[in-house]
């Protein structure tokens, strides 16, 4: 992986502990700060309220927002809408759900962490 900034922040938004934790491990060992959230409400919440990621890591499916419904939200805020995402995610179709929600980038589960650096280092630029 190219050279990351120790400025450099990543939001991930994912309803699964384990993942949200690894992940969390992984990016900061990477020398990566790392914010979190469980689903869409909770991201959005954190968002509006400081949290100003270079990039975001979404999940599709969790309960209470989507990420389908949090791109959405995203891409209607003009403070949020230019924070680019990349879809983590185990939807068959990962690749499509990605273009049409118009990410930066996607990354299937289960991830390969050089795969998923090299996605994010790019996203974050």
């Amino acid at each position: 992986m190219a050279e990351t900034s120790a400025n450099t922040e990543v939001l991930v938004v994912d309803d699964d502990y384990d993942i949200r934790d690894t992940l969390k491990e992984l990016l900061e060992l990477e020398g990566l700060r790392v914010a979190s959230a469980a689903n869409g409400r909770e991201a959005l919440h954190k968002l509006r309220n400081g949290v100003r990621p270079n990039v975001i890591l979404l999940d599709l499916m969790m309960p209470e927002m989507s990420g389908w419904e949090f791109r959405g939200e995203q891409l209607r805020d003009p403070a949020l809408a230019d924070i680019p995402v990349v879809i983590l995610s185990a939807t068959p179709d990962v690749a499509r759900a990605a273009r049409e929600m118009n990410a930066s980038g996607w990354v299937r589960k289960p991830f390969d962490l050089d795969q998923l650096l090299d996605v994010v280092q790019r996203s974050a630029q």
